[in-house]
């Protein structure tokens, strides 16, 4: 399982290019696989569209145990929201014992936080709104006590042409806890050709365009705003 990061060459680790070098087969989500369509000429290559994840990973199970090198790519991180977990999830459902390896790469919040700034200095959560897989009474539940507790919140997968409403409640959430000038980053694309870096407030994040590609980090109490920069305290005085 290997992670590319953001999806650009600069950003992906030496160990992921080569491994997915000396892969012979390719298997992935059509988005992350055109990101690296410069690594992978010559090789067998099958993608397919979203949530037809635990078909590509029963593929890839079949094809290693048939002898073949095959890396699952996986944007960021293939252990954040990726496929690590669900590919070792289906072998052991299957009964199946394969050598894997687990390369890691730079996760999108870190991508994200990077091009605000510094807005993961301190303890933070990290919570994805896509109710597919969770229900949304345990994602709410999750939203509230992130910010009773006062961490940074990093927010994936915030809002889809399918799903619009879980954005505005999690700001409802956000708000009740939260001062309206809480400081928020809004990443779209982080470091990719149609990348776009917003930092705003929490009473104003839903005039701006988010949409799956975006990442949102909510700032805490200690979180500012200096110089195009969003920055929250490390703990130490200075």
């Amino acid at each position: 399982m290997v992670g590319i990061g953001p999806g650009n060459l600069e950003n992906m680790s030496i160990r992921a290019v080569e491994v997915i070098k000396s892969s012979d087969c390719i298997i992935g989500y059509k988005t992350y696989i055109n990101l690296i369509k410069d690594l992978i000429e010559g090789k067998e290559v099958i993608n397919s569209g979203m949530r037809a994840e635990v078909d590509r990973a029963s593929l890839a199970i079949q094809k290693a145990e048939a002898g073949k090198v095959v890396s699952i790519i996986s944007s960021g991180d293939p252990g954040v929201f990726g496929m690590a977990g669900l590919v070792l999830e289906v072998a052991k459902n299957a009964g199946q014992k394969i050598p894997v390896e687990i390369v890691p790469g730079i996760p999108s919040e870190n991508a994200a936080a990077a091009l605000l700034g510094a807005p993961l200095m301190h303890d933070h959560v990290t919570i994805s709104l896509s109710d597919l897989l969770t229900p949304w009474d345990v994602i709410e539940k999750r939203v509230e006590l992130a910010a009773e507790g006062d961490f940074v919140v990093v927010l994936y997968n915030p809002k889809s042409s399918e799903r619009k409403w879980q954005i505005e409640k999690t700001v409802e959430i956000l708000l009740s806890r939260k001062p309206s000038d809480t400081p928020v980053g809004i990443v779209k694309s982080a470091m990719r050709k149609k990348q776009n870096v917003t930092i705003t407030n929490l009473g104003e994040v839903l005039e701006h365009p988010i949409d799956m590609t975006t990442i949102l980090i909510v700032g805490n109490s200690t979180t500012f705003v200096y110089d195009n920069y969003m920055v929250t305290k490390r703990g130490y005085k200075v």
